[in-house]
């Protein structure tokens, strides 16, 4: 990358691939760690910009990367818990977050990759499909499937 014109460029991109990425990360982990979230993405959006700049679509690669970051934000907080980290040093999460996210995490890495690109990052098909290296009908299929069996697992509130 050229130093003053991939700069540029990704200067230019910054504040709208920064709102997209801390919208997904705010839709999967809460405002509390979506800032650092939506950093790291860009972080490391800048460092590959040569290549994600030169994409159609760069807000996919940033929504990959930051459903990415998510999950391995609730990983690392789900190991800690495990090695006896005081509960009480660790913030509340809601508990919707919690339960998408034990949906989300249940499902086959692509088809919750898809779900996440398409659901909560707003990503077109044809996005999702270039960001993940595969077909329109492979995201279509993975979409499908992902969203049949998170319907099935997660509670569907009542109409009152």
């Amino acid at each position: 990358m050229d130093g003053r014109t991939g700069g540029r460029e990704f200067d230019a991109s910054f504040p709208d691939l920064f709102r997209h990425a801390y919208r997904v990360a705010y839709r999967l982990v809460g405002p509390q760690e979506a800032n650092d979230l939506a950093q790291e993405a860009l972080a490391r959006a800048y460092g590959h910009w040569g290549k994600v700049g030169a994409l159609d679509e760069p807000a996919a690669w940033v929504s990959r990367v930051t459903t990415n970051l998510a999950f391995d934000f609730w990983r690392r907080r789900r190991v800690r818990r495990y090695a006896g980290q005081a509960a009480a040093s660790i913030p509340p999460v809601d508990a919707d977050r919690l339960d998408l996210y034990s949906a989300l995490a249940d499902l086959p890495q692509r088809q919750r990759q898809v779900v996440a690109m398409r659901f909560l990052a707003d990503q077109s098909e044809a996005a999702t499909a270039a960001a993940l290296g595969c077909s329109l009908g492979t995201v279509k299929s993975h979409a499908a499937r992902g969203l049949a069996a998170l319907r099935a697992h997660l509670p569907v509130p009542s109409e009152d």
